[in-house]
């Protein structure tokens, strides 16, 4: 009687230990599908942020004849977001296109009759609230990536994450220049 009870003690151990590592690793793939929604999120906003800068650009280009060094940066940063493959590059280029339009902003404000323009406010506006969309939806991926990377660092769920292959995935980081306040001199 008591090796059947004893049997039994073992068996349920084991079943409880199975249904941990399936709860475990199902917990780690919902995570890791959640990164990948939201950084979809994230490239659904940058690709409306790209093709809004072209017509910025152009829009200002018209007032601003004389400010191509501005200019040029807005298209180069544009071209550096639209070809990076991983969060870092992303970051590194979002920063450089938060920079290039704060300047481009900037450079409209000396002209009273571009900040009057129609197109131009509404293009701002579209830009604003599109950076706003960004700001939140890199927020969300960076909280879900902190969730996954804690989970794959805690023990026991550790030991689960390394023998099914998941690793830390990349936060969408920001970089202390792009905090800075864009400094214009027309001297």
């Amino acid at each position: 009687m008591r090796m059947g009870l004893a049997l039994f003690v073992i068996l349920g151990v084991m079943v409880l230990g199975i249904l941990w590592i399936i709860v475990k690793y199902n917990q780690l793939v919902g995570l890791k599908n959640r990164i990948q929604n939201a950084w979809s999120q994230i490239d659904v906003q940058l690709k409306r942020r790209y093709d809004m800068i072209p017509n910025l650009v152009e829009t200002v280009k018209g007032y601003a004849k004389h400010e191509s060094e501005v200019f040029e940066n807005v298209t180069k940063a544009r071209n550096a977001g639209i070809n990076a493959s991983t969060p870092k590059e992303q970051g590194a280029a979002e920063n450089q296109i938060t920079g290039a339009l704060k300047s481009l902003f900037a450079v409209a404000e000396a002209y009273p009759e571009l900040k009057a323009n129609e197109n131009f406010m509404m293009l701002q506006e579209e830009i604003s609230g599109t950076e706003s969309k960004i700001a939140f939806a890199r927020q969300f991926y960076n909280d879900q990536v902190m969730s996954f990377n804690t989970l794959i660092q805690s023990f026991p769920s550790n030991i689960i994450a390394s023998n099914f292959g998941f690793t830390e995935k990349e936060y969408f980081p920001m970089d202390d220049a792009a905090r800075e306040n864009v400094k214009v001199d027309f001297s």
